[in-house]
């Protein structure tokens, strides 16, 4: 095969990919709809990112830059378009962010010509990933973002990390503003920005934790208020939502996107983490708080909203859906954008009706088993009346 031909077929494949329609799949649970084909995959990154076209310095168009997944986006509906703030993974285990395009938030996403360059903190980082998107009421659009430092207090561990939240704002998602770290005395990975002041002041959702990946004294999904976002320093954070043995946030659980706000409250997609035979299980789930006091549970329903199916389950990490993304349209339908197994991206669609019924009538976890039969013997007894 010539280079022309090899240039060709490539092209052609990838053409293929990204034109490639989605269709829903049929929703057993009436609560949300997957879809048949993930929406972005390391395939989908640009082939001028990865090949060197250059028959001189690339004689047998061989791909000298990998991609080894795509995940974890943000999202965020601008200007007519649907896009994701994706985090992609090089095959050197560096992630960077890069702006995907779509007309119906379903499928055919394109990524712009290059990835963000993300101006550096005064410390630079390692890693940075998971962008929060948020567009706040103060006219800005910010993304928050886990930035990943070696540990300097332990020099001969290469694996010892320490995690901060980075900031940045920008209005178009091209051109950004990079400001100072969240200052706090926890190591934070996932942290949001809710979308309105609250008594006049940026108010974020935390998790605080011990170390780069135990939570330790960490109990869960935090909430803080900063005076500056241009200086964000964290000095009371309280819990909004615990961590519970026995329960799919027993290791640890984690703020998804911003929440969106309805008639009935505060919609919030989380994730919860516990531990299993084959290694930690990472599930979605959702809750809600009050509209006047967005740091107050209102309803917790027990269990998942989402865990992997399928091929879902299979990937660089296995047994995972990770959720920091979703969109709402004007006809209430929402997007929620999912990563499974930390290697490919997802969509599923549902609607805030559904989503606030799912919250407001699943029953809570009452933590024991024999909670659990009361719970289903309760409905029993209520589909026997009718």
């Amino acid at each position: 095969m010539t280079f022309q031909e090899r240039k060709q077929l490539i092209e052609q494949e990838h053409q293929a990919l990204l034109q490639r329609a989605n269709r829903p799949l049929p929703s057993m649970n009436g609560i949300y709809t997957r879809y048949e084909y993930p929406i972005l995959t390391a395939e989908h990154i640009p082939l001028e990112w990865r090949f060197d076209f250059n028959p001189t310095s690339n004689p047998l168009l061989m791909e000298r830059i990998g991609v080894n997944a795509v995940l974890n986006s943000g999202a965020i509906y601008l200007d007519g378009k649907y896009l994701l703030v994706v985090r992609v993974e090089g095959n050197d285990r560096k992630s960077f962010f890069a702006v995907a395009e779509s007309a119906n938030g379903i499928d055919n996403f394109r990524f712009w010509e290059r990835p963000i360059t993300m101006p550096e903190a005064d410390v630079p980082a390692t890693n940075i990933y998971d962008m929060r998107l948020t567009q706040h009421e103060d006219g800005w659009i910010y993304g928050l973002f886990c930035v990943e430092r070696h540990d300097e207090a332990h020099p001969e561990d290469l694996s010892a990390a320490v995690a901060a939240c980075g900031i940045a704002r920008t209005h178009d998602l091209k051109t950004w503003q990079r400001l100072p770290d969240l200052q706090c005395n926890s190591q934070q990975r996932n942290v949001v920005l809710h979308p309105e002041f609250v008594d006049g002041k940026y108010a974020l959702y935390t998790r605080p934790q011990d170390g780069f990946i135990d939570t330790g004294s960490g109990s869960g999904i935090g909430w803080a208020l900063v005076e500056d976002i241009t200086s964000a320093k964290i000095d009371d954070e309280q819990i909004i939502d615990q961590r519970f043995y026995h329960t799919i946030k027993e290791v640890k659980n984690g703020e998804g996107p911003h929440p969106i706000k309805t008639p009935q409250g505060w919609l919030h997609l989380a994730h919860g983490v516990r531990a299993c035979a084959s290694g930690l299980r990472y599930v979605l789930y959702l809750y809600m708080t009050d509209l006047e006091k967005p740091w107050e549970p209102i309803a917790q329903p027990a269990g998942y909203f989402m865990a992997p199916v399928g091929d879902e389950y299979i990937g660089d990490v296995m047994n995972v859906l990770f959720a920091n993304g979703w969109i709402v349209r004007h006809d209430g339908t929402v997007l929620i954008y999912y990563a499974s197994s930390d290697t490919r991206m997802h969509v599923a669609t549902s609607t805030v009706e559904q989503l606030v019924d799912y919250c407001l009538h699943t029953p809570a976890d009452g933590l024991t088993t024999a909670a659990s039969v009361q719970r289903i013997n309760a409905l029993i007894d209520k589909n026997q009346e009718v």
